[in-house]
């Protein structure tokens, strides 16, 4: 590890001139920096994904033949800006869970890169609706109502490292399962869901305090009042995460979650394996087979209108909200990097002395496409251009 690094540029916050000063993998100093230093290069905090189902090719919803291959995608994330993140496995059976989980616990022995950048687990499923339309790209056949027993046992398998579930309040028993998750300390969204008005106030009151790529895992059609988007819309309890890529939701719906969610909008990839490969028809575990497009669209081939996951990563979700002046510099980093840490831990905050030295270095130019530079993490630089 480097035991001492420091960084000057600009101040994602306000685009004042900036110094980190980086000891032992800490923050030990942050102050104005003096002298002349180029417009477009900005520091902040490195993006934290809670939304990965797989990158560049592997996926953490797939048992791998070589299990180290899926360090690759930490490596691969760390070019993206990408400090930490969630392996997100999505539903499946009971048996499948179980292996997946153990396999994201071996690769976090076998490998320190893995170790440092997967933060937790994300269980999406499989207690979400089972409808066409909100169950999304997830199989139906694995679809079941909430069962704390199986997630117990899971966290068990995962020595607690399940941080967050995404599951539908559809279901009789959701209020007894929300509380338990809370109770433990486990985070739970709402998403792929068919719930009524009620049904999810109900779950708030419990405790969900998140929506899962809010806008999308819907009907193509809903009634026009009441529905569940307004619903989760309308809950102050709620932050939401979305996908912006461009094809997940318009830009005119992402300005409109923006106003009523306010610093409660936060940024996910969603990314699967097919993130960052070439156009083409491929079988994959989420979706079965599945069309990526040029544009980078990702859908069913069965069907065009159902995506089959994000094929973009983090930093284009930022690079898009600043291409498309749906945010500042300062609320797009912010999306994708202090808000879902502020999720686990309130009081965290990048450049406070003494916190892990998580940090990107990117270039913002006049087109204002994000370019990652340098990122360090806990302290040492693993990706620079």
């Amino acid at each position: 590890m480097e035991n001492d690094l420091t960084l000057i540029g600009r101040s994602y916050l306000n685009g004042k001139p900036l110094e980190i000063n980086i000891s032992n993998g800490k923050i030990s100093a942050v102050k104005p920096a003096s002298g002349i230093f180029p417009e477009d290069i900005y520091i902040g905090p490195g993006l934290f994904d809670i939304q990965v189902n797989g990158y560049a090719g592997l996926d953490y919803n797939e048992i791998q033949k070589n299990l180290i291959d899926l360090a690759k995608i930490s490596k691969k994330l760390y070019e993206q800006g990408v400090t930490s993140h969630f392996p997100t496995i999505i539903t499946a059976s009971p048996d499948q869970f179980s292996k997946l989980i153990h396999q994201v616990m071996q690769l976090r022995e076998l490998d320190e890169l893995a170790k440092e950048s997967i933060a937790g687990l994300h269980i999406e499923g499989p207690f979400i609706s089972p409808e066409d339309g909100p169950r999304g790209a997830h199989p139906r056949e694995h679809v079941i109502q909430p069962n704390w027993g199986l997630i117990e046992n899971w966290q068990k398998e995962a020595e607690g490292l399940i941080r967050m579930i995404t599951f539908s309040p559809e279901w009789e028993n959701s209020v007894q399962f929300v509380e338990s998750c809370v109770k433990h300390g486990i985070l739970v969204s709402i998403g792929h869901t068919n719930a009524s008005p009620k049904q999810i106030v109900d779950a708030v009151r419990a405790g969900a305090s998140l929506s899962t790529h809010l806008g999308n895992g819907m009907h193509p059609t809903l009634a026009r009042h009441p529905n569940y988007l307004w619903s989760q819309l309308a809950e102050e309890g709620l932050s939401a995460t979305i996908i912006a890529d461009g094809f997940h939701l318009p830009r005119e719906v992402i300005k409109v979650f923006k106003k009523v969610k306010d610093k409660n909008l936060i940024l996910v990839s969603d990314s699967v394996s097919l993130a960052g490969m070439p156009p083409g028809d491929y079988n994959s575990p989420i979706g079965g087979e599945v069309t990526l497009t040029s544009e980078g669209k990702l859908h069913l081939s069965s069907n065009p209108k159902i995506l089959a996951g994000s094929a973009m990563n983090l930093r284009q979700g930022v690079t898009f909200l600043l291409k498309n002046n749906l945010a500042t510099i300062q609320e797009a980093w912010e999306m994708a990097s202090i808000r879902p840490y502020q999720l686990f831990d309130k009081g965290f905050d990048s450049f406070m002395v003494g916190e892990n030295a998580d940090l990107v270095v990117a270039r913002i130019n006049i087109d204002k496409h994000f370019q990652i530079l340098k990122t360090i993490k806990n302290g040492t630089v693993v990706y620079s251009t």
